[in-house]
């Protein structure tokens, strides 16, 4: 199989910015460039990309990466059982990623045939881990288990096509609202057109029935109190949570 830059993002939930870094930094490079300027990625940089992904959730910097690929004794099946034993570690948290690099180990073993599309399963079983470790006592009891059962539910039924959405509107999100509080205006076009992003984004998680506009305004309130959130909005730009919330309510005036 050969794919594109689009077919890759959308079978692996990476986005195609990032695979362009890659390409950039060394670290994955395509296959070969068509004539007509395309990227071409063939079996093997499929499977460089799942080696990437897997260490990237085992905390690798990409500089570690490119050296551990770059290596003369490099052994894919040595490597992924080493996959193994670290997230076995973090069975709890990560129970599908550790099936998905079993599978692997099964399938460079020709046991079995993994398809493109089973390598990537487990990174959407890890957003929600993830999210279930840092916020889940709090949602839960806010929301109810049912309504995060709902999300959670959500997010693994997501499509390749939705994931890849899904990834390309939160780098498209933080980068409008970083334009945005350049213009200083939360009723600016630009800083609305954030908060349109925004309910676009929330809506591919929460379920169906649970938006309103109450909802939302009390989540990105949320954002300015809890010192997790904020964190990250502040990595945005200065001011970044509290900019959206004023936003927001503007645009729920309109």
């Amino acid at each position: 199989m050969e794919y594109t830059v689009n077919k890759l993002a959308q079978i692996s939930g990476v986005t195609k910015r990032t695979l362009r870094y890659y390409d950039e930094i060394g670290l994955l490079h395509p296959m070969r460039v068509a004539d007509n300027g395309y990227r071409i990625y063939g079996q093997m940089e499929v499977d460089v990309l799942q080696q990437i992904l897997f260490y990237r959730e085992l905390g690798v910097s990409l500089e570690e990466i490119g050296q551990i690929l770059k290596a003369p004794d490099f052994d894919k099946k040595e490597a992924l059982e080493g996959h193994l034993s670290a997230l076995l570690q973090r069975k709890s948290q990560i129970e599908l990623l550790i099936d998905n690099v079993t599978k692997t180990i099964s399938s460079l073993k020709g046991e079995t045939i993994m398809t493109d599309n089973e390598k990537f399963e487990g990174f959407k079983q890890k957003m929600i881990d993830d999210n279930e470790a840092a916020y889940g006592k709090e949602i839960r009891e806010k929301y109810g288990d049912a309504t995060i059962d709902a999300c959670n539910a959500k997010v693994k039924g997501m499509s390749e096509e939705q994931w890849r959405k899904m990834q390309e509107l939160t780098e498209l999100i933080n980068e409008t609202i970083k334009e945005a509080i350049v213009l200083g205006d939360p009723a600016s076009k630009t800083a609305q057109r954030a908060c349109e992003l925004h309910k676009e984004w929330i809506c591919m998680f929460w379920a169906e029935g649970t938006y309103s506009r109450e909802n939302h305004l009390a989540l990105t309130q949320g954002y300015c109190e809890d010192e997790r959130f904020k964190k990250y909005y502040e990595a945005i730009a200065p001011g970044a949570a509290e900019f959206l919330f004023e936003a927001m309510k503007i645009y729920y005036t309109l």
